[in-house]
């Protein structure tokens, strides 16, 4: 049984900007079953078609990691690390692609769970993963249990990989919002999880259940008193937060912001895409869509969140610059609510059927398409959004919506979490440009590219 498989994300260590990479499953061989393999003395493996006689065989993986092979823990036992001069030929994500007939970034969307690829793109790519033998390791080890984004965005919860001797903590506090954001934001922390494991650091997760600033602090707290030594978080920009934050400072503990900074607050640092700058380029898509006179309705998430006002902001100031008015302008605030994105658009359209176009600085675009729908407005008014949901996506391949502008959330809960480890143990801070001016801008002909 030869197969190469691709396995979960895993982080390299480098001196430069960490690269993600994969752990890649090369071979399956088999070992006698009671053999202890704890031992640098590598243990005897069989030929193939060699007669094993009446010695019982299981079944191991050796797993390729930067050209280092490195059997991992079965059945209790732990197996060595070394290097075996058996090599299968590896099935290469170009001829997965090659297979399929689709790009090489195509596949690897599929086999990291990223929610903008089409259905039959999607059945494509495991057809031609299975023919090959080309078989993601995720949670199980068949090509069944991939499970498609827009399925796993409402089930998905934190397994954070655990250090075996703790030598330092880190926590992780999170707003209340549900859906894509928190599912690429988990993905992230597991693999920094995974991957500051290996240097015996756990990483604790708090997710708020509301909305209010005294829950968000008290779980502050909390990680505090469970004795982590920084924190990496995305709350409210609220009076509340920042003094919360001003203590951790007085108490020698680091805080990144990610996603949403704290506007004047003492945290080390932020990362994320700019929101302001995301917001121009928003105004710059609609100044191209619309012309002076013609009237915009703006649909906000929560603008208690400095990048929620940032984006607005850069926004109007770069459809003023193209010369629209911000007096044609209607402001709604849904609170990225599904319910209240549909109400405020189908009330604002009704009072006012001249609205030429819709910017969604939320997440609830399925709201918006709905009420343009019931409406009898598909596809008559412009609606440009951010972020690459699994929804975005589909509203985006029937050219319900004219653009997305996405970002990577994903690295918003990795890296932040690499840094802190970084500054407590040197004292400094590497300047990553990781998001600070990278955008995607999407439409309906990127899909399936």
């Amino acid at each position: 049984m030869y197969n190469a498989v691709f396995s979960k994300d895993y982080s390299v260590k480098r001196s430069e900007p960490p690269v993600l990479a994969r752990t890649v499953v090369i071979d399956l061989v088999t070992r006698p079953k009671d053999e202890d393999v704890s031992g640098a003395q590598a243990p005897r493996y069989p030929n193939l078609g060699e007669d094993c006689g009446s010695t019982k065989y299981e079944t191991i993986r050796v797993i390729c990691f930067w050209g280092a092979f490195d059997t991992r823990i079965f059945k209790g036992k732990c197996c060595r690390d070394g290097r075996e001069k058996r090599m299968a030929k590896k099935v290469t994500i170009s001829m997965v692609a090659e297979r399929a007939g689709v790009s090489r970034g195509t596949v690897d969307r599929v086999l990291n769970h990223r929610p903008h690829v089409k259905p039959e793109l999607y059945q494509r790519v495991i057809e031609a993963m299975k023919e090959l033998g080309y078989v993601p390791l995720r949670e199980h080890q068949n090509l069944e249990n991939l499970i498609p984004a827009e399925q796993e965005e409402d089930c998905r919860t934190a397994e954070l990989c655990q250090p075996r001797t703790v030598k330092r903590r880190l926590g992780v506090v999170l707003h209340n919002e549900s859906g894509y954001f928190r599912t690429e934001i988990l993905r992230g922390i597991e693999a920094a999880a995974e991957r500051l494991a290996e240097e015996g650091t756990e990483i604790l997760v708090e997710q708020c259940e509301t909305p209010m600033p005294d829950e968000a602090a008290e779980r502050l707290e909390q990680l505090v008193q469970k004795g982590v030594q920084g924190i990496a978080l995305c709350l409210m920009d609220h009076p509340m937060i920042l003094e919360a934050v001003e203590n951790l400072e007085q108490k020698k503990i680091p805080v990144i912001t990610f996603n949403s900074d704290l506007s004047n607050s003492k945290r080390l640092t932020f990362v994320g895409q700019d929101p302001y700058k995301s917001g121009r380029v928003a105004g710059e898509l609609m100044s191209k869509c619309c012309r002076r006179g013609e009237k915009l309705l703006i649909c906000v998430g929560n603008r208690g969140f400095y990048g929620h006002r940032a984006r607005l902001k850069g926004f109007l100031d770069r459809i003023t610059e193209r010369g629209l008015l911000q007096e044609d302008t209607t402001l709604a605030e849904t609170f990225n609510d599904y319910t209240r994105t549909y109400q405020h658009v189908k009330e604002a359209l009704k009072r006012d059927p001249s609205i030429q176009g819709i910017y969604m600085a939320n997440h609830s675009v399925s709201g918006c398409v709905q009420a343009l729908r019931d409406l009898g407005l598909q596809k008559k008014v412009h609606v440009i959004s951010h972020d690459l949901t699994s929804a975005t996506l589909r509203l985006l391949e029937n050219e319900d919506i004219d653009f997305s502008i996405s970002q990577n959330i994903f690295m918003q809960g990795y890296q932040p979490l690499i840094m802190l480890q970084e500054y407590l143990e040197t004292g400094t801070l590497s300047e990553y440009e990781i998001d600070k001016t990278a955008m995607e801008v999407l439409c309906c002909e990127h899909l399936g590219v």
